[in-house]
């Protein structure tokens, strides 16, 4: 986790955007987040050693799957501005060890290959067909030197795609790992769609990595969020109030975020900012209650900081009314 400071003059009430700003800064790990970092730093050593070696093998891929809101995009931002090793742009050689992009939409394969050419530093100025945009592809990665290629919501790259479309979306991701010249290993990050690309062609599959952000579990979790919302509010300058350092409350922040842990962060780092514009000294579960009728605009009745039967209410609905008119 990272450690940022905060003074007693940034803990001021006209200080408050940037304690939240320091509070969103801190990244908390967890389990699938270091079994990602492991993965991704056995496959940049064995590429590197390849390369020190003068040796053309065909690179791997990690396929980082969770649902919105829990995490998946954090982490892999973490890991690569946090590995002191790698380049990201270098203006001198143009070397850029990770390039990384979200998906487009729509997700056609020529589409793909020109934001992918754009995030390399080489946006098309003319049409092309998709087989010489992705040769463009492959030659600007061997002269950047890129060693991995992360593509953000990849889900995207199987919807509204006929088989046809697939099978080819499949052999380009495949030929930027075989390629004979300068293999290219892949980050993908999406939802449980991802995982009908990656299941859609056998070879492809044992190239794979694959790494699964699991949803919280109630049961299971609780004292882990209790520690996480201890860890958040010392950092903010608070103290922790007697009614939210709870199982009972953990278990309501639990399904507030629909058990991702990503959301669950945001939304305690939200109600830490009630807090403070409350010039509270404390978080409590007022603060948590007013953060997410704000945040969903629904009725205290579907509130799941106020409502007893709190496991019923669907936590992604805005503006609920439970069917008044």
């Amino acid at each position: 986790m990272a450690k940022i400071g905060l003074s007693m003059t940034d803990q001021l009430p006209t200080n408050i955007p940037r304690r939240i700003l320091a509070l969103r800064a801190i990244f908390s790990t967890n389990r699938a987040y270091r079994q990602f970092e492991e993965r991704f730093r056995y496959l940049l050593e064995r590429r590197r050693a390849e390369i020190a070696a003068g040796v053309i093998a065909e690179a791997r891929c990690v396929a980082l799957i969770g649902a919105s809101g829990s995490g998946k995009t954090t982490a892999v931002r973490h890991l690569i501005t946090t590995q002191t090793d790698l380049i990201s742009n270098d203006p001198e050689t143009g070397r850029m060890d990770v390039a990384s992009l979200s998906v487009p939409t729509p997700a056609t394969l020529k589409f793909v290959g020109q934001t992918t050419l754009a995030a390399l530093g080489f946006p098309l100025r003319r049409e092309k067909t998709a087989q010489t945009i992705w040769d463009m592809v492959k030659d600007h990665l061997a002269a950047r030197r890129t060693l991995f290629l992360h593509y953000d919501e990849a889900q995207d790259l199987s919807r509204h795609q006929t088989p046809k479309e697939l099978n080819s979306v499949v052999t380009t991701l495949k030929s930027l790992m075989q390629h004979p010249v300068w293999p290219v290993g892949l980050i993908l990050t999406g939802t449980e769609e991802l995982k009908t690309i990656v299941n859609h062609d056998a070879q492809l599959a044992r190239r794979v990595y694959p790494v699964e952000f699991p949803r919280l579990n109630p049961l299971l979790d609780t004292d882990r969020v209790i520690h996480l919302l201890s860890h958040y509010t010392e950092r903010a300058g608070m103290s922790v109030g007697d009614d939210v350092a709870t199982t009972e409350f953990a278990a309501r922040l639990i399904h507030a975020a629909d058990r991702e842990f990503g959301l669950l962060i945001e939304l305690a780092i939200s109600a830490l900012e009630e807090a403070m514009r409350a010039e509270a000294e404390k978080p409590e579960v007022i603060h948590f209650t007013h953060m997410f009728r704000k945040r969903a605009g629904c009725i205290d009745g579907l509130n799941p900081f106020v409502a007893g039967d709190f496991e019923r209410i669907d936590c992604r609905r805005l503006l609920d009314r439970g069917g008044e008119t």
